[in-house]
């Protein structure tokens, strides 16, 4: 199963999604699973305005990652409209087995990505590099299982 995430910046910082779960933080980026007869894109404006509340533009593909043993791609995306904190996906809400612990939208400054637990770990590492010098012309593609 491949999941397809989005990359949104604003003001120096990334759209991520924050989860506890068993005790354990950690920061993901906004996406999902990609659904039969889905675009990647359609599976990202979809998830972004279940998890975040967020119309999106999705933009040029930055990397391909393999996570877990699932492929993740991961678009820039560019914030079109919306509300950030009002998504209303069932796990946005809280309506999902509490042991699948909480997921909250924050703002994480690019410059905090290398302190935080964010997952996948070279997708933050892309993000603190592309600020300082662009973003790549091709996407990477990557393992990141760990």
């Amino acid at each position: 199963m491949a999941r397809a995430a989005a990359i949104i910046l604003q003001n120096d910082s990334v759209a991520m999604i924050e989860r506890n779960r068993a005790g354990q933080i950690y920061y993901f980026f906004p996406g999902g699973q990609i659904e039969e007869g889905e675009s990647q894109k359609d599976t990202i404006v979809r998830e972004v305005k279940e998890e975040l509340g967020l119309d999106v533009k999705v933009g040029n593909l930055l990397a391909k990652v393999i996570f877990n043993a699932r492929s993740q791609f991961h678009f820039l995306a560019e914030i079109m409209g919306g509300e950030f904190g009002t998504g209303n996906g069932d796990e946005m809400l809280g309506k999902v087995p509490s042991a699948y612990g909480t997921y909250s939208p924050v703002w994480v400054p690019v410059n905090e990505l290398k302190n935080r637990d964010v997952r996948p770990r070279v997708v933050a590492e892309l993000i603190e590099k592309s600020s300082k010098v662009g973003w790549p012309t091709e996407p990477i593609v990557t393992d990141d299982s760990s």
